[in-house]
């Protein structure tokens, strides 16, 4: 499906991770997989990861730090040539933002979690856009908390509302180079940075009681939806946020 396609993808930490689970889809197709990691202490498992996956590039990127975004791509240029499809991964708040009530947000978390977790998707997408000579497909990772109140998501809902917002100003933007930007909105998986939302366990038990398919998503479904949004089966897919949460968002009361 996905043969002699080059992709690139932000956000693996370690096993868990949801960019791992569509690195695994990805590369099980055909892909050639370039990898980011942010700051020393995440290399090791990367690497370590990414090992076994043939004509693989793992290269650091703070989206932070803009020098290293330029370098990023420029690596990938100089070792494929081009790039085919984007998968972003990438959010953070800092853990004092993720817990009590939404209005004690201080300014430094709030920008903190929109330049990361919003911005950066803009960011990565100037970047990539000339990369992506035969068109392309962005995909980038959102949540329920974007559009309703999770009790403890607080900024980093408001950041996601940000990112599905600029998926859709993204894909009227790059359309034109016949490049597509799509979101995942996923139900909660047990991933490093879900770790950090208070009560998270409670969460859980609470949509595999109530979601239609009476069980929690799996890393992997997540990774298969991916995997369609950046091959030629979704080729008329655009600007959308599609659930892939066992159905938990369609539920009222």
């Amino acid at each position: 499906m996905l043969e002699n396609k080059v992709g690139m993808i932000f956000g693996v930490a370690n096993k868990r991770s949801i960019a791992w689970a569509c690195a695994q889809a990805t590369s099980e197709n055909g892909a050639k997989l370039a990898f980011t990691y942010q700051g020393e202490r995440l290399k090791e498992n990367v690497e370590k990861l990414t090992s076994e996956l043939p004509e693989s590039l793992v290269v650091p990127c703070d989206v932070t730090n803009q020098a290293e975004v330029d370098a990023a791509f420029e690596a990938v240029e100089k070792k494929y040539g081009r790039l085919d499809f984007l998968i972003h991964s990438i959010a953070f708040a800092p853990r004092e933002a993720l817990e009590g009530e939404f209005v004690t947000t201080t300014r430094e978390a709030f920008l903190t979690a929109l330049e990361i977790s919003a911005f950066s998707l803009t960011q990565l997408s100037l970047a990539a856009a000339p990369l992506m000579k035969d068109g392309g497909s962005i995909v980038t990772m959102s949540y329920y908390g974007a559009e309703k109140v999770v009790r403890n998501y607080n900024v980093m809902g408001v950041a996601k509302a940000a990112l599905e917002s600029s998926t859709r100003y993204l894909a009227e933007d790059l359309g034109k180079q016949n490049i597509r930007v799509n979101a995942i909105s996923a139900g909660p998986l047990n991933t490093l940075s879900a770790r950090g939302v208070k009560n998270m366990g409670a969460m859980f038990s609470h949509i595999g009681e109530r979601a239609p398919l009476r069980r929690n998503v799996e890393a992997r479904e997540v990774g298969n939806t991916a995997l369609f949004l950046v091959s030629d089966m979704s080729s008329g897919i655009t600007g959308e946020t599609i659930y892939v949460d066992c159905g938990f968002n369609i539920i009222g009361i």
